[in-house]
């Protein structure tokens, strides 16, 4: 597996394959791998002929308060997990590369970054749409894969993709949960075992919402308001139904929705999320796995 630093010699290395008309699946992630995310690696791996992934932990996705210092960076372990799924090439740049002195250009996409996390985050989806667009300038692939976890960082990728034309498919892979239902996140190693039970109320409330979904349940404010309730131990951040491709709050679900929650416990602030699409009652977060 090919280890790779500097923006210029990625470039050069996806030029190479390129040419030789091979196609570049690439997985972005700040390292501290779970299985949510060596399930992107694997379907990287399997949907194109190489696989690439970067590990970079985007200082500008952080506001000064948040936990930059503290986020877990196990590379060594990390780079094993990524050889084992069949990653050709792991890209990790510096800080000082990605961001050099007098850095002053960044992208901000509008609309589907308000509200959810942009509401408590303001500073979260600017800094990812521009650290997202600079790996993909040096990774140059033809797919890129995310987590459904981050819904609307999904729906904000998808959008500076096509409103930029950057002629790159995301691909949103489903959830990949603990056999407790708890969606798998890097920050989970932060959770006390008290904290981690308490986490559960989330999926939980997810799942009893999706299961009046599909009764056919179809006032918002009563799915909202028996989530709110079901999350009354933890210190809620928000709860809401949104629109799945705008992000807009919506009152009834007659398209694609996701019922997104984030919250806060003393350890660490996490966030779920399920999708369900009422004209085909399929929800997309695929709750009877891992549970």
């Amino acid at each position: 597996m090919k280890q790779i630093q500097h923006a210029d010699d990625m470039r050069f290395w996806a030029d190479e394959q390129r040419s030789l008309h091979k196609t570049i699946g690439f997985v972005p992630t700040m390292g501290a791998l779970h299985t949510g995310h060596l399930s992107l690696a694997e379907a990287a791996v399997r949907d194109n002929d190489l696989g690439v992934a970067s590990i970079f932990v985007n200082p500008t996705q952080f506001a000064p308060l948040e936990d930059f210092d503290q986020y877990p960076r196990p590379l060594e372990e990390d780079l094993a997990k990524l050889e084992t799924a069949g990653i050709a090439a792991v890209y990790m740049p510096t800080a000082a590369e990605m961001y050099p002195r007098n850095f002053s250009t960044y992208i901000d996409v509008e609309q589907v970054s308000q509200g959810l996390c942009g509401g408590s985050r303001p500073h979260f989806f600017r800094g990812v749409a521009t650290v997202v667009t600079k790996l993909f300038n040096a990774v140059k692939p033809h797919r890129a894969y995310f987590g459904q976890k981050d819904a609307q960082q999904c729906a904000v990728i998808k959008r500076m993709v096509r409103d930029l034309d950057m002629g790159i498919e995301i691909v949103e892979m489903p959830i990949v949960r603990e056999p407790d239902g708890l969606a798998m996140s890097s920050r989970n190693v932060y959770l006390t075992a008290e904290d981690r039970k308490r986490a559960l109320c989330l999926s939980r409330a997810l799942f009893d919402a999706e299961k009046k979904l599909r009764n056919g349940e179809r006032d918002g404010g009563v799915l909202v308001q028996g989530v709110r309730d079901a999350m009354r131990n933890v210190e809620i951040d928000y709860v809401a139904l949104v629109d799945a491709e705008t992000m807009q709050p919506i009152r009834e679900p007659i398209r694609p929705v996701v019922l997104a929650v984030a919250a806060f416990l003393p350890t660490a602030r996490l966030i779920d999320n399920i999708k369900f699409d009422p004209n085909t009652d399929d929800a997309g977060s695929q709750t009877g796995s891992g549970r």
